[in-house]
């Protein structure tokens, strides 16, 4: 990270001075830059002209004092407070008394360490993101200490770096990680519940969350002892159960298995079996393209129901969906037409009638959202199915369990949530009472559409959406406190973390009226303070507003 830093500082044109405690590690820090700058001439990214420049600004000693006519230094040591605090002590000993002293702490309170010194007036934190040449975002915090205008000037020298800065309070995890941080806490502790396994829980984040990984491939990313002390951090702070480590990360971490930097985590790094892990992942998937389509039957006439139909005829299945009476049946039609093509088309017959759900292999109720309408789906969609056929609801705040038992075969119904619609991914729930095989039958089925499955208990929110949605809140709690506005919070999550989209944008773009509803079920099944919907969130859903 301080090679970084010394990169991005002296690309702005700046002169740098790098310090490091001993020859060996400023030896592996100019190692570091040589590196970096080097993959970028090889990408043709930068000259040879403009990259022996950047390493020309760049002085490298193991002597504090040559830190002594610098405007700004930035410490980059690991993220623990007593060497850091040590480090400050050391800053201002040897540097000028208007020298603007600066934390490149991810989690860790910039008061603590600004109280250190003799100068907290003058002490901010500036949060670079790994790698710092390539991540955009800069988080610029200032403390109660922190002069007037200081904030400002080092957030306007970051946007001369060509970087976006975020200026926030001192909290621990600042915007990005307090919010990355308690998602990633939460996927450990689902694991270690047995809810799901890891795979499938990265797999339903990447694919049905839309993130550009998992959230076990990204803490053995970032190293699990370093998720370690920011959660420690952030829980020292906000004594939120959900920031408090899983067990299962201390364990690792206790184990010395850190991630991909000591190859094991919570994936194995061997090649070997990555390989024959991904090979096994091909076999799968072709023999799921060479099986013929099931017949689907579709309970409902809305945007679900339409959907699956969508996406069931598509994968070359055919379809029969029954609506309410024959005007919605009619209004579905109209949708399809304008989805499909004629040939496709052809293998869609809808109607009012439930009897046309005899023969499908995989019956799906795709109707409004509320229990009493479901169960009565469920005992009439029980007499005409057929007696091999599996029973599946796309319910997301009911419990799988309740509709399960409102029919006489309740072995045969499982949970089958599309966490978006007309997505990749379909979450597969089934209950104590679902028969042995027969979610393994709803997951080759899925596959035969051309859907990617995976697998959970009957729990609510299933994966994605008991991942999303109270890492959603803990971004509406944030700006409903004021702590930062909208743009920066999606702005922190975007440039930061990679994300596609930021939380209140996703809010947005999920639905108000959703992100409550199923924080309810959420906070309803587990009681935990901090899943229940922010008062923001409920207000702006009376309202009939958006965040935005």
């Amino acid at each position: 990270m301080g090679a970084g830093i010394a990169e991005v500082l002296s690309r702005g044109g700046l002169a740098v001075v790098g310090i490091e405690i001993n020859q060996e590690a400023l030896d592996r820090g100019r190692g570091n830059l040589e590196g970096s700058t080097g993959r970028a001439l090889k990408r043709g990214r930068l000259t040879e002209e403009a990259r022996r420049e950047i390493l020309d600004r760049i002085a490298l000693s193991t002597d504090f004092a040559e830190l002594a006519g610098c405007d700004l230094v930035i410490e980059a040591v690991p993220e623990r407070l007593e060497l850091k605090r040590r480090v400050f002590e050391q800053l201002d000993r040897v540097c000028r008394p208007d020298a603007v002293l600066a934390t490149n702490t991810s989690s860790l309170s910039v008061t603590d360490i600004a109280v250190t010194t003799n100068r907290p007036a003058k002490i901010v934190g500036v949060h670079f993101f790994n790698p710092a040449p390539v991540m955009k975002l800069v988080e610029v915090i200032g403390t109660v200490l922190t002069e007037d205008g200081a904030v400002a000037r080092v957030a306007d020298l970051v946007r001369g770096l060509g970087k976006t800065p975020v200026t926030v309070g001192d909290r621990a995890g600042f915007v990005a990680n307090r919010l990355l941080f308690g998602y990633l806490n939460q996927a450990a502790a689902m694991l270690e519940s047995g809810h799901a396994t890891r795979d499938d829980i990265d797999a339903a984040m990447k694919v049905g969350g839309g993130l550009p990984m998992g959230p076990f491939t990204l803490m053995d990313l970032i190293g699990l002892d370093t998720c370690l002390e920011v959660l420690e951090a952030i829980y020292q702070e906000s004594r939120d159960r959900r920031h408090a480590p899983a067990p299962v990360l201390r364990e690792l971490v206790t184990a010395g298995l850190l991630g991909r930097k000591t190859g094991r985590g919570f994936y194995s790094y061997d090649k070997t079996a990555a390989q024959a892990a991904q090979a096994d992942a091909g076999a799968a998937q072709a023999t799921a393209d060479e099986a013929p389509r099931p017949v689907v039957g579709v309970a409902g006439s809305g945007t679900q129901a339409v959907a699956i139909v969508v996406a069931a005829a598509r994968a070359g299945s055919e379809v029969r969906y029954v609506a309410g009476d024959d005007d919605k049946a009619q209004a579905a039609r109209t949708e399809l037409e304008k989805a499909l093509d004629a040939e496709t088309l052809a293998r869609v017959r809808g109607g009012s009638e439930l009897a046309d759900l005899a023969g499908c292999e995989l019956v799906i109720e795709a109707v409004a959202e509320d229990v009493s309408v479901k169960r009565s789906l469920f005992a009439a969609v029980d007499d005409v199915a057929a007696p091999d056929a599996v029973l599946a609801t796309t319910a997301s705040t009911v419990p799988v369990i309740d509709l399960a038992m409102a029919t006489d075969r309740p072995g045969d119904v499982v949970g089958l949530h599309f966490p978006e619609a007309g997505g990749g991914l379909v979450e597969i729930a089934g209950t104590v009472v679902t028969a042995p095989g027969v979610v393994d039958k709803a997951a080759a089925l899925a596959g035969r559409l051309g859907l990617t499955a995976v697998r959970c208990r009957d729990r609510a929110g299933f994966i994605v959406d008991a991942l999303r949605f109270p890492y959603l809140n803990d971004a509406a709690a944030m700006l409903e406190a004021g702590y930062a506005d909208a743009d920066s919070i999606d702005a922190a999550m975007t440039l930061g973390c990679g994300y596609p989209t930021g939380p209140i944008a996703d809010l947005d773009r999920l639905g108000l009226d959703r992100a409550v509803a199923v924080l309810r079920a959420l906070y309803a099944e587990s009681r935990e303070p901090a899943l229940a919907p922010a008062p923001l969130l409920e207000e702006y859903v009376t309202a009939g507003r958006t965040l935005r």
